[in-house]
C-alpha cells in the first residue's frame, strides 16, 4: 500500500493507494491560509497520522506539491503557500517513515501523471495534463513517458505568456502570464472588478468574499450573468492560446484540463476550443484534442502514488 499526499495551496489531501490505482481510504483538510512552516507540516502530520496508524509497513510514500520545487531533492516552495521556501518535505516525510521510498513531484505533474495512467488519458502517447485552480500547471508526457525538464518543471505551463504588453502581473514577477489571468482567484478578482455580483444560484443571496469561487462564477456563466461570461470566455481564450502554443512545440495529440474550473462546462470550453483553432493552424497540431479529466479530487493521490507503483513511466533517478 502507497501513502499518496497532494498538497495545494487550498487544500491538503492524503490517502492510501492499491497497486492497481486504487484510492482505498483518503482524508482532506484545508491548507492554512498564511501559516507558517511549522504549523504546514503540523497540519500535514495530523492529516496522514489517522490514515498510517495500525497499517503493516508503507511500501513508499508518493507525494505531489504546488512548486516551484527543487527535484527530486524535494525541497518545495510553493508561490502560494509563503510559509514554505525551501522547506524539505521529503526529507521530512523520509524522518517518519524510514526505510520507504518517498518520490516527490510537482502537483500538476502528478495530475498528468494520474490521467494518462488511469483517467482521461490512456492511450495516448504524447499528452499534457493540466490543473487550473488556485494555480495553473502542467505536466508533459511525451512517448508514453513523464518529461521531467532540467530541474523537474517540464510542462509548467502557467507561466506561457499570453497576454505580453497589457496582461496582469504574475506571482512569478512577470506580466501576462496564463496563471495571472486563468487562475480562479484572480479570475474572480477580474470579474468583481468588472461588476459581478456573486449570487447563491438557490437563494439569490449576495454570497460573502470568502464563499466567491470559480466555481460560483462558472454557475453563473451558464446561467447567462454577462460579467461571468465574459469573465469565462477571458481564461478560455487564454488557455486556448497557451495550449495552441505547447501543441506546436510538442506535437501533442490530447490535453486534460483537471482542478475546479475543469467542470466549467461550455462556459470556458467553448471560448478555448475557439481560440485554440484560431492560433492552431499548422496542420500537425490541428489533431489536438482538449477535454476535462476525468479522475475527479483522487487524480493527485493517484498520481503521486504513480510515481512508485508506474515508476517506469512517471519518475527518473537522478544521481
Amino acid at each position: 500500500m502507497i501513502l499518496a499526499i497532494d498538497v495545494g495551496g487550498t487544500k491538503m489531501a492524503a490517502g492510501l493507494v492499491a497497486g492497481d490505482g486504487t484510492v482505498s481510504v483518503s482524508a482532506r483538510v484545508p491548507t492554512p491560509q498564511g501559516a507558517d512552516a511549522t504549523t504546514l507540516w503540523k497540519t500535514l502530520v495530523e492529516l496522514i497520522e489517522p490514515l498510517t496508524e495500525g497499517v503493516k509497513g508503507v511500501e513508499g510514500v508518493g507525494v505531489g506539491c504546488g512548486g516551484p520545487m527543487a527535484w527530486p531533492d524535494g525541497e518545495v516552495s510553493p508561490l502560494n503557500m509563503p510559509g514554505w521556501r525551501g522547506f524539505p518535505l521529503r526529507a521530512r516525510l523520509a524522518g517518519r517513515f524510514p526505510g520507504s521510498p518517498v518520490r516527490l513531484h510537482n502537483d500538476a505533474i502528478c495530475l498528468a501523471a494520474a490521467e494518462h495512467w488511469k483517467g482521461a488519458g490512456q492511450g495516448s502517447a504524447d499528452m499534457l495534463g493540466m490543473v487550473v485552480s488556485t494555480g495553473v500547471g502542467g505536466g508533459l508526457i511525451l512517448n508514453g513517458r513523464l518529461i521531467n525538464g532540467g530541474t523537474g518543471n517540464a510542462g509548467h505551463i502557467g507561466h506561457v505568456v499570453v497576454e505580453p504588453d497589457r496582461g496582469p502581473r504574475c506571482g512569478c514577477g512577470g506580466h501576462g502570464c496564463l496563471e495571472a489571468i486563468a487562475r480562479g482567484p484572480a479570475l474572480t478578482a477580474w470579474a468583481v472588478e468588472q461588476g459581478w455580483e456573486p449570487k447563491h444560484p438557490e437563494t439569490g443571496v449576495y454570497l460573502e468574499d470568502r464563499a466567491v469561487t470559480a466555481r460560483a462564477l462558472a454557475a453563473d456563466a451558464r446561467a447567462g450573468d454577462p460579467v461571468a461570461v465574459r469573465a469565462m470566455r477571458r481564461a478560455g481564450r487564454a488557455l486556448g492560446i497557451a495550449i495552441a502554443s505547447a501543441t506546436h512545440l510538442c506535437d501533442l495529440d490530447l490535453v486534460t484540463i483537471g482542478g475546479g474550473l475543469s467542470q466549467a462546462g461550455e462556459p470556458l470550453f467553448g471560448p478555448l476550443e475557439e481560440a485554440l483553432r484560431e492560433h492552431a493552424r499548422v496542420e500537425f497540431a490541428r489533431r489536438v484534442k482538449v477535454m476535462p479529466a476525468s479522475l475527479g479530487q483522487e487524480a493527485g493521490l493517484i498520481g503521486a502514488a504513480a510515481l512508485l507503483l508506474a515508476g517506469e513511466s512517471y519518475w527518473t533517478e537522478r544521481r
